[in-house]
């Protein structure tokens, strides 16, 4: 008798396997022969927390991602993708207010943001433990909103509460109370949580995987480990996005190859100047386009390495079959 295939929603990915969303709960599923052997090739083509899948004994195939959040891998010596969250609508990206705001952080996850098609949300966690420069964060993240949010005493939440049928991911570092933010959203504790320290405001891992959790309105969260690391992986338009002051700045330079360094006319140099744009945002655009141009590279260099080694194999093979 065959069995019927069904489409289901990922919540965890779990070594070879996924847990899904079915109408008898969450239900394990090891990744099809098929699945494994398309992934050797191309790591982006494996499920992760938010894809929609194929399955019936097993997960068969990834439905076509309409928002994918695309971090570098962290693998030394590997030039391709790993997909952190697929399908969603809205990433929030947490900072925390203690020890301190980073801008440049905030800016590198806007970017990430951007990129995935899905609209970012800058949330400053912790607001009630230090002081927040509203106007600098504002400045940093053009085009994202900017909410101000204590879990513990219940403030913010509801200009960040998720609709019902629209799905978000948290992204940020270790101790930037993501895990209890999801408890403050769904009203109960569903993800484990740790103390910070006192002395540099940081806290423990406490999330070790990415779960989708569903909320009581509804809506669908993402929660995500801390991340150390979070290189950028063609990242082009969410740069352009991040940056669109400098962006704007460039076109009334007099070269239109201006690298804003020490160029006559440069019209970011004289922003800066003028006190307009902070030097701080053009060093932080700086450093993330060298990053973006050297993963391009090395993507590059990859694909091509990749494709000589194809047809190595095909001529090999060729040479073989026309022996006598």
């Amino acid at each position: 008798m065959a069995i019927s295939s069904f489409t289901a929603r990922v919540t965890r990915v779990d070594r070879g396997a996924c847990f899904v969303l079915t109408d008898d709960g969450e239900v394990r599923y090891a990744y099809s022969g098929a699945l494994k052997r398309a992934a050797h090739d191309d790591p982006v083509a494996l499920p992760c927390v938010g894809d929609w899948v194929t399955v019936d004994t097993e997960v068969r195939t990834v439905q076509p991602r309409r928002t994918a959040i695309v971090r570098a891998s962290v693998t030394p010596g590997m030039s391709v993708g790993q997909v952190l969250a697929a399908n969603v609508d809205i990433v929030f990206i947490a900072e925390p207010t203690v020890p301190e705001i980073d801008l440049g952080r905030i800016e590198r996850f806007l970017a990430l943001a951007w990129e995935s098609g899905a609209q970012p949300v800058v949330v400053i966690t912790k607001a009630d433990l230090g002081e927040v420069d509203l106007a600098a964060i504002e400045a940093a993240a053009p085009g994202a909103p900017v909410h101000l949010v204590s879990s513990v005493a219940g403030t913010g939440l509801d200009a960040i509460r998720l609709p019902a049928g629209q799905t978000a991911v948290i992204l940020g570092r270790s101790g930037a109370g993501k895990s209890t933010l999801v408890n403050a959203l769904a009203g109960a504790d569903v993800m484990a949580t740790n103390a910070i320290r006192e002395g540099d405001g940081r806290g423990r891992h406490t999330t070790v995987h990415r779960e989708l959790i569903v909320l009581p309105d509804g809506g669908m969260l993402i929660d995500t480990p801390g991340l150390r690391s979070i290189g950028l992986y063609d990242a082009d338009d969410g740069l352009a996005q991040v940056f669109s002051d400098i962006d704007e700045l460039a076109g009334a330079c007099r070269f239109h190859d201006c690298r804003h360094e020490t160029e006559p006319g440069c019209a970011v140099l004289a922003a800066i100047e003028a006190g307009d744009l902070p030097q701080r945002r053009l060093d932080s655009w700086r450093k993330l386009q060298r990053e973006a141009r050297y993963m391009a590279s090395r993507t590059d260099a990859r694909i091509r390495a990749e494709e000589q080694r194809k047809w190595r194999a095909i001529s090999k093979s060729v040479k073989g079959r026309a022996r006598p």
